[in-house]
């Protein structure tokens, strides 16, 4: 009888370790949880702080930079290399496969009346320099190019494993790009007589599927999802030189940038649906 207590005893203090010891790793899983929160938070804080200063001095050296290409190119002693190719390596490995990705619509305002009042060179000249320009943005934001439709550019960023994160950079990235335009290539056409440039920005978030249209490697690849539909149509309902975003995006934003956003009103012809509430899709745009 007493080896009987002993053993109930036994494996009664081994119960309760297994518990204590499980309510420890829960814990801990929580606080890791709650750290990485507050990190991405405060770092997300810290880096604008701490690269405020610098941010200044970087902006005016790829302004410069930027500048000068397209002095030359106006010149025609610079000639631009815009190219999908990184773009297209990146979808390579995830053919035939659901991919994650943040998706953005760079529509250039005006190219129309551009096309039926400028020489062909001048309008050619400006096409490729607002191309080349606009893909250095992305890709310094660790972004993609996916193609060049007429007037447009279409980009994703892969969500990878923080999609906060990755939100908050496509949003910083737009705001790049209207400030290179300004600040950056306006100047310069102006002074050359060239119609100053303005561009619409729409950026949303989902599923999308990889798809290449041949079977070998150097075939088309492209992407099909409802996000790339939403980012298109979201692009047309934005003002000149603004942002906007679906709400997958800006439930994502960090409170400092989602706080610079406000409800967009759609017109009725808007019937794109949330996919979580079956409610109308709501669209954010930058003040």
């Amino acid at each position: 009888m007493p080896s009987e207590i002993k053993t109930k005893s036994t494996k009664l203090k081994s119960e309760r370790k297994g518990n204590s010891k499980k309510k420890k790793e829960k814990k801990k899983e929580v606080d890791n949880v709650n750290a990485k929160i507050l990190n991405r938070i405060i770092g997300s804080s810290t880096r604008e702080n701490e690269s405020g200063k610098g941010q200044l001095v970087d902006l005016q050296t790829l302004f410069s930079q930027r500048q000068d290409r397209l002095w030359k190119a106006l010149e025609e002693r610079y000639q631009y290399n815009s190219s999908v190719q990184r773009g297209q390596e990146f979808l390579l490995n995830h053919v035939n496969s659901k991919v994650e990705l943040v998706i953005m619509y760079i529509d250039l305002v005006g190219s129309t009346k551009m096309s039926m009042t400028l020489p062909v060179e001048q309008l050619v000249t400006i096409m490729r320099a607002f191309s080349h320009e606009i893909s250095s943005v992305v890709e310094s934001h660790n972004g993609y190019v996916l193609k060049y439709v007429g007037d447009a550019i279409i980009s994703f960023f892969p969500c990878g494993f923080n999609r906060y994160l990755i939100s908050d950079n496509s949003v910083q990235c737009a705001k790049s790009m209207i400030n290179v335009i300004k600040n950056g290539i306006n100047p310069i056409l102006t002074k050359h007589d060239y119609p100053e440039l303005s561009v619409k920005i729409g950026i949303d978030e989902g599923e999308n599927v990889v798809v290449q249209y041949g079977y070998d490697k150097s075939s088309l690849i492209d992407i099909l999802g409802y996000s790339m539909n939403v980012a298109a149509k979201i692009t047309s309902l934005t003002a000149a030189n603004k942002i906007s975003v679906g709400n997958a995006v800006h439930k994502l934003l960090h409170p400092t940038i989602q706080s610079k956003f406000e409800l967009l009103s759609v017109d009725q012809g808007w019937k794109y649906v949330d996919r979580e509430t079956g409610e109308l899709y709501k669209v954010f745009t930058m003040r």
